[in-house]
């Protein structure tokens, strides 16, 4: 299958890691991944923050480029829920039409990377190998916009020497919610520390998530605690081969 790749622009900024990880699972699996070089943000932070106008343009700019791909797989639950969730509903708000009947034509064809993997390819055992004791953090979106439930851990249980450790709490939100870290940082650091005491309680050496926004916050609370933890995204962990190291 020809697949292309959304790698988002927290990844392409801050985490290429990420995105190098998913095209090795792919590939490993023996797809074509394809990288759209004009992608930008999908726009999920505008509409997050009131800017509908702006969101809508980047939407159409995001269904220009991507509208000829027959998958689109992107390693962040929350940008693939925006694209695939958002789109449609903000465009058919804002009297889009058009838009929103392009949006909602696209939409069956953008998977986030985990349900890609079990429920379009059937797939559950990459050929990964993982010796180390992982909690996986269920991000807000993952749960609750894609409703991701059983396809990260199918994925995490067939992962060679992978110990998955029960979470507490585990689908309690880690108190990042993109913009809400920063205008409610005080009620962020609270839900940061609860999500903190649980990965600690777990026993775990590596968080892993669907997200890196969600990553950055658990990752960054950890290493100033010096708590000893890394904070991986879940595609790294699969792209893992015997002997190596993320």
């Amino acid at each position: 299958m020809r697949v292309a790749l959304f790698v988002t622009c927290v990844n392409d900024a801050l985490y290429p890691e990420t995105g190098r990880a998913t095209v090795s699972v792919l590939e490993r699996l023996g797809h074509e991944v394809v990288f759209p070089a004009a992608q930008t943000c999908c726009g999920q932070m505008h509409l997050n923050s009131g800017y509908r106008p702006e969101a809508l343009r980047l939407a159409r700019r995001f269904v220009d480029i991507f509208s000829s791909y027959e998958a689109i797989v992107c390693p962040s639950a929350s940008c693939a829920g925006t694209v695939a969730e958002a789109y449609a509903h903000a465009a058919e708000d804002a009297g889009e039409t058009s838009l929103a009947q392009d949006a909602r034509a696209l939409s069956p064809r953008v998977h986030e990377l985990s349900k890609f993997l079990v429920d379009v390819l059937g797939v559950t055992d990459v050929g990964a190998s993982f010796p180390h004791r992982v909690a996986y953090h269920p991000t807000c979106h993952s749960l609750r916009v894609l409703r991701a439930y059983d396809q990260p851990l199918s994925l995490l249980h067939a992962v060679r020497g992978l110990c998955l450790v029960e979470l507490p709490g585990a689908a309690v939100c880690c108190g990042f919610g993109g913009t809400f870290a920063l205008k409610n940082s005080d009620v962020s650091s609270a839900m940061l520390a609860d999500k903190l005491a649980a990965v600690r309680a777990s026993g775990a050496e590596v968080v892993c998530a669907l997200d890196n926004s969600c990553l950055t916050h658990i990752g960054g609370g950890a290493s100033r605690l010096k708590m000893g933890v890394r904070a991986l995204h879940l595609a790294q962990i699969l792209a893992t081969p015997e002997g190596g190291r993320p």
